[in-house]
């Protein structure tokens, strides 16, 4: 196939192109900057500028483009650039899809921060969308592709956990806390973790792909949610560290803002779409998928 990826500079977007490329797929991947390579299209989503004639020469589009949500305190202005680095680009490509044709699938990352606070009820796509930051900012994110489903284009939202690899995502700071000896649960440790082992990430998308029958929400999570507590033992085990130092909840605030209440939020979210298709998760379990992350060699 002839991919074009948007966000291939990300945790994800970087092994994700690998993959694909390693799988046979010729890969097109949008930049903002001026172009390295002959696989590198600048565009410009502030501006809903992308090139027409790349997105009519891809079979699918996969964007991943969003600010990152931990990488700064919530202040006004940077909650307006989580929104707009992900709705602007939404809106870009799913409108160049629509006016100029090519591809027939577009998989646009999204989160299962669309849900809110579950709290011990678990949850799968079928479920209503919460309130909040994250769940208000999901929706818009996802509403955005409406041009691109009005054309008749097969489009996946890419309710994403949180991928598991030692080398990035929010496993890579927690890392250098534990091995200071400073890990700890984070307020009860009673919030449920929707995690994913980074192969099964891949490979679920790889499946999304292909499949002309999965559309709509897909949650990309491991079928064995875990709660913060749990998760922390693991990784304390995994690391042979120990995990002793907790971290409450006014902590958690006072440093983070309105960030720090997200991050508390209970999330037991199922995989229920790859389930029904069949998918084979190569790692059911939280201990497991941290193995593969820290024992992996590139």
């Amino acid at each position: 196939m002839r991919i074009l990826i948007a966000g291939s500079s990300g945790f994800l977007g970087t092994r994700l192109v690998r993959a694909l490329t390693e799988d046979g797929h010729k890969v097109q991947t949008l930049v903002r900057r001026e172009p390295r390579t002959a696989s590198e299209t600048r565009w410009d989503p502030d501006h809903g500028r992308v090139d027409a004639g790349v997105i009519a020469g891809a079979d699918a589009v996969i964007n991943l483009a969003g600010a990152n949500v931990g990488g700064k305190r919530w202040t006004r202005a940077y909650k307006r650039e989580l929104r707009d680095s992900r709705v602007d680009t939404t809106t870009t490509l799913a409108r160049a899809i629509a006016e100029t044709g090519g591809p027939t699938v577009l998989l646009n990352s999204s989160a299962v921060g669309f849900y809110g606070d579950t709290g011990d009820r678990p949850v799968d796509e079928q479920a209503p969308g919460g309130t909040g930051f994250l769940a208000d900012l999901c929706r818009d994110w996802e509403a955005a592709t409406a041009p691109a489903q009005a054309a008749g284009v097969r489009v996946a939202h890419l309710r994403t956990g949180f991928p598991l690899d030692r080398d990035g995502g929010f496993l890579k700071p927690l890392t250098l806390i534990f091995k200071l000896g400073a890990g700890g649960k984070l307020g009860t440790g009673d919030q449920y973790l929707p995690w994913i082992s980074l192969p099964d990430w891949l490979a679920a998308v790889g499946l999304l792909l292909k499949r002309d029958d999965l559309a709509g929400p897909v949650n990309l999570t491991g079928p064995n949610p875990v709660t913060n507590a749990a998760f922390t033992r693991a990784l304390a085990r995994q690391l042979h560290r120990p995990a002793l130092i907790p971290v409450p909840r006014l902590a958690l605030r006072a440093a983070l803002g309105e960030f720090g209440d997200e991050a508390l939020a209970s999330q037991r979210v199922l995989p229920g779409l790859l389930t029904n298709a069949g998918f084979d998760f190569r790692y059911r379990d939280v201990t497991s998928a941290l193995g593969w992350a820290y024992d992996h060699s590139d």
